[in-house]
C-alpha cells in the first residue's frame, strides 16, 4: 500500500472517528499542548514581535516535528502508517464538537432560555455573551459554526493532504496558538503578531475551499456567491471574511455588525444585508450547510492526495496498483 493510500484511509477512519464519538473527553492532545503552549509562553513572553516570532515557530514547528518523526517511523508498516494519520485526524478534527455545542445553544434559544444559551456561548466562541440577545447568540452561532467549519475541518485536511500527520498536527497547532496569544489584547499585540500572521497564512487556502464548498453545498448558490464577492473583502479578517460571506448567502441570513470581545468594541462589517437576521431556527440550517462542506472536502483532499501520488510515480508504474 502506497503512502498516498495508506493517508486516504487514515483521513477517512479519523474523520468518521470524529463523527461517531466527537473529541476525546480526557487526555485530549490539543488540550495538551495548549497547556505545554502556555507555560512557555509565560516563561518566554515578552512584549515584541521577534520573541513571538520566535514562540510561535518554536510550537508549531515543535508539534509538526514530532508528528514527522511518528510517521517517518511508521511508514514500512502501512497499517500503522493509516492508524497514525487516523489518530492524527481524529484529534485535530473538530466538526462533531462544534455541531454538539451549536445544537446545545440553539435548544437553549428555542426554549427561550436566553440565560443558559449565554452561559454555554464560552463554549463555542470568545465574544462577549452578556450583551447579547436571543437574535445576537443565534447570529454568534452561526458564524462560529461557518468559521469552525473551515478552522476546524477543512483546513486542517487540507494541510493534511499535503503534509499528512505533520501536516495535520501543524495546522491545528498554529491555529491554537493563534487563539491563545493571537488576539489584539494589549499583552499580545506585538508577542502574538507572528502567530495571528502564521494562522493567516496557514488558514488560506482552507478558508477559500470552505466558501467555495459553502457555494456548491448550499441551498442558495448563486446568492453564496454574489455574497461571497461582494461583502468578504469588508470583513477584517481575510479568512473568516469569505467564509462568514459565502455561508450567509447561502443560508440567506445576514451576519457581521457590532460584536465585544473582553468588553472591548470590535465593529464588524454586515454580510448580506438584505438578508434577515439569523434565529434559533437557523442553527441547524448552518450545521447541515456545515456537515456537508465537510464531507465534500474530506472527499475533495483524499481525492487530491491520490491524484499527487499517481502523479509523482513513473509513467511505467501508473498502471499498476
Amino acid at each position: 500500500m502506497r503512502a498516498d493510500r495508506s493517508y486516504a484511509y487514515g483521513a477517512a477512519l479519523g474523520f468518521l472517528g470524529d463523527l461517531v464519538a466527537g473529541d476525546p473527553r480526557r487526555g485530549h492532545p490539543v488540550a495538551a499542548f495548549g497547556r505545554a503552549a502556555g507555560a512557555l509562553e509565560r516563561r518566554m513572553w515578552r512584549d515584541d514581535r521577534f520573541s513571538g516570532a520566535v514562540y510561535a515557530v518554536l510550537c508549531a514547528g515543535t508539534a509538526a516535528s514530532a508528528a514527522a518523526l511518528a510517521d517517518r517511523a511508521v511508514r514500512r508498516s502501512p497499517a500503522l502508517s493509516a492508524a497514525l494519520t487516523a489518530v492524527c485526524a481524529w484529534t485535530v478534527l473538530g466538526g462533531t464538537s462544534l455541531a454538539r455545542e451549536a445544537r446545545a445553544i440553539g435548544a437553549a434559544l428555542e426554549a427561550g432560555d436566553i440565560e443558559a444559551a449565554r452561559a454555554r456561548l464560552p463554549h463555542l466562541c470568545g465574544r462577549d455573551p452578556q450583551g447579547l440577545d436571543a437574535a445576537g447568540i443565534a447570529r454568534a452561532v452561526v458564524e462560529s459554526v461557518a468559521e469552525n467549519t473551515s478552522d476546524a475541518v477543512v483546513g486542517a485536511l487540507v494541510w493534511g493532504a499535503v503534509g499528512g500527520p505533520a501536516g495535520l498536527a501543524g495546522f491545528r497547532a498554529v491555529n491554537t496558538l493563534d487563539a491563545m496569544v493571537g488576539h489584539r489584547s494589549p499583552r499580545y499585540l506585538r508577542f502574538g503578531w507572528a502567530a495571528a500572521r502564521l494562522d493567516d497564512a496557514v488558514g488560506r487556502p482552507g478558508a477559500r475551499l470552505t466558501a467555495a464548498l459553502a457555494v456548491l453545498a448550499g441551498p442558495h448558490p448563486r446568492d453564496a456567491l454574489r455574497v461571497w464577492r461582494r461583502d468578504a473583502a469588508a470583513h477584517p479578517s481575510p479568512n473568516a471574511g469569505p467564509v462568514e460571506a459565502a455561508f450567509a448567502g447561502a443560508l440567506r441570513v445576514r451576519l457581521g455588525g457590532p460584536l465585544s470581545y473582553a468588553g472591548r468594541p470590535d465593529p464588524r462589517p454586515v454580510l448580506a444585508a438584505e438578508h434577515p437576521a439569523p434565529t434559533a431556527a437557523d442553527i441547524p440550517r448552518a450545521i447541515a450547510l456545515s456537515r456537508r462542506v465537510s464531507a465534500l472536502s474530506l472527499g475533495l483532499t483524499i481525492a487530491a492526495r491520490l491524484a499527487a501520488g499517481r502523479l509523482s510515480r513513473p509513467p511505467a508504474a501508473r498502471g499498476g496498483a
